[in-house]
C-alpha cells in the first residue's frame, strides 16, 4: 500500500484492477483512494482513443471495497487521451444513470482541449446530486474531493445567460445522441435572438432522427415479419416432408409386405415343384429299373433307358434351377421384360438360363426343344433385343443384371 502525494491518503492498487486494450494501445488502470475515491486513468506512450468502458472491472472494484451501494468519488486521469468512442461515451452515461454506484463527485484532470466538449457534455446530462468538474491535474483533483468532503467546495457561479444557452445546447445534443431521446420538447428561442438557428437546427435534426427511428421501427418489424413467415414456411415445408416421408415409408412397407408374400409363395411353389420332381425322379428311376429288368432287344431296351435318362437329366436340371432362382433374378426377368417388352415367355427364360451360364444343351432340355431348335430361338432374340452382329446375348444380360 503506498500514500497519495495529498493528504497522505492510502491508495489501494491490485493486478487485477486494470485492463489492457491492445487495439487501441492503452491499458485502463483503477485505484481506490482513501475510503470512497475511484481514480481511473490510462497508461500509454502516445495519444489514444478511448475505446471502451471496462464496466465489469469497475463494478469488480466496487464489489471488493464494499462501495457499490455507498456514495463515492471519481477522479478521472485524461492524460493521453484525445478522443472518446460512441460506446464509451453510452457507458459512462449509462453508468451515471444506473443509481449504482452512488456518485456524488466527479473530477476530470489533465484534459485535452479536443475532449474538452465532450466533458462538458457529460456535465450538461449529468443527474442531479453529482457534480462534474474540470481541473489541471491531480493534485487539483484531490484539493477538490477534500473540499466537498469538509463542506468547502465552493457553488459554481451563477451562469449567465450565454452559458445557460451552451449548456442546454451541449444537454440536447448528448441526450438525442446518447440516449436516444428524440421526443424531448426543444426551447427553441424567438426568431431574433443570436441562438435561433442553433436551436432551430437541433429541432430539425430531432426530428429527422425520430423519423428515421420510425423508419428503423418499419423495417425491423417487416424483417420480423418476414422472418416469422419464412419460419412459418418452413415448418410447413419441414411438415408436409414428413408427411411425405410418412407416405412413403407406409408405401415401402406395403411393398415389403407383397414382397414377403410373394417370396413365400414362390417358396411354396418351389417346394411343390420340388417335391413333383423328386416324385417324378423316383418314379423315372422306378421305370428304368423295371426297364433294365426287362428281357427284350437289347436295342429296343436302350432307346428306353436313354429316353429315361434324358428324362431325369431334365427333371434335375429343372429343379437345380427352381432351387436356384433368386429374388435378384425375379427383379432381372421384371426388369429385362419392361426394357424388351417384345420378349415371350420362353425367350425369358431363356435369357434367365443364359444369366445364369447354362449351355445350350441344358437349357434346351430344360424348355423342351431340340439343340438346333434352341439356336434358332437364339436367332431371333439376337434380333428382339436389337444386338450388333458381333454382340454376345450372354455378354448383354450379364451387363444388363450389373446394372440393376
Amino acid at each position: 500500500m503506498s500514500k497519495a502525494a495529498i493528504e497522505e491518503l492510502p491508495v489501494i492498487q491490485k493486478n487485477h484492477w486494470q485492463n489492457e486494450h491492445k487495439e487501441a494501445g492503452y491499458t485502463k488502470h483503477i485505484k481506490l483512494i482513501g475510503k470512497n475515491i475511484i481514480h481511473s486513468s490510462v497508461e500509454s506512450r502516445f495519444d489514444v482513443s478511448l475505446d471502451q468502458m471496462d464496466i465489469g472491472m469497475f463494478e469488480n472494484v466496487l464489489r471488493e471495497t464494499g462501495l457499490m451501494n455507498t456514495p463515492l468519488h471519481c477522479i478521472w486521469d485524461f492524460t493521453h487521451v484525445t478522443d472518446i468512442s460512441y460506446n464509451y461515451k453510452k457507458s459512462i452515461t449509462r453508468l451515471f444513470y444506473n443509481r449504482h454506484p452512488q456518485f456524488r463527485l466527479i473530477v476530470f484532470y489533465n484534459v485535452p482541449p479536443s475532449v474538452s466538449i465532450i466533458v462538458e457534455s457529460f456535465a450538461a446530462v449529468v443527474p442531479d446530486g453529482i457534480r462534474v468538474i474540470m481541473t489541471d491535474n491531480y493534485h487539483n483533483a484531490l484539493d477538490i474531493v477534500s473540499a466537498y468532503e469538509n463542506g468547502t467546495l465552493q457553488e459554481p457561479p451563477a451562469e449567465n445567460p450565454d452559458e445557460v444557452m451552451r449548456k442546454n445546447f451541449l444537454a440536447y445534443l448528448a441526450r438525442m445522441s446518447w440516449f436516444d431521446m428524440f421526443d424531448e420538447h426543444i426551447a427553441v428561442p424567438s426568431f431574433d435572438d443570436k441562438y435561433y438557428s442553433f436551436f432551430k437546427a437541433i429541432a430539425a435534426m430531432q426530428a429527422d432522427l425520430r423519423e428515421k427511428e420510425k423508419e428503423k421501427a418499419m423495417e425491423l418489424e417487416q424483417l420480423k415479419q418476414d422472418y416469422e413467415q419464412k419460419i412459418t414456411d418452413s415448418v410447413i415445408k419441414l411438415n408436409a416432408q414428413i408427411e411425405l416421408n410418412k407416405k412413403q415409408a407406409r408405401d415401402h412397407e406395403k411393398e415389403m409386405a407383397e414382397l414377403k408374400a410373394r417370396i413365400a409363395n414362390q417358396d411354396m411353389e418351389l417346394t411343390r415343384v420340388s417335391t413333383a420332381i423328386a416324385e417324378k425322379t423316383s418314379t423315372l428311376r422306378n421305370l428304368l429299373d423295371q426297364i433294365y429288368a426287362l428281357d427284350i432287344d437289347q436295342d429296343q431296351k436302350r432307346l428306353m433307358t436313354d429316353s429315361c435318362l434324358n428324362l431325369i437329366e431334365t427333371e434335375t436340371i429343372e429343379k437345380r434351377l427352381n432351387i436356384e432362382l433368386t429374388e435378384s433374378d425375379s427383379v432381372f426377368l421384371s426388369k429385362l421384360q419392361k426394357k424388351h417388352p417384345n420378349l415371350n415367355q420362353r425367350e425369358l427364360r431363356i435369357s434367365l438360363l443364359v444369366k445364369l451360364n447354362y449351355d445350350t444343351r441344358e437349357i434346351a432340355r430344360s424348355v423342351g426343344i431340340s439343340t438346333r431348335g434352341m439356336e434358332s430361338i437364339r436367332y431371333r432374340m439376337h434380333k428382339k433385343l436389337s444386338l450388333g452382329k458381333h454382340q454376345s446375348i450372354k455378354t448383354y444380360l450379364s451387363d444388363l443384371a450389373a446394372i440393376f
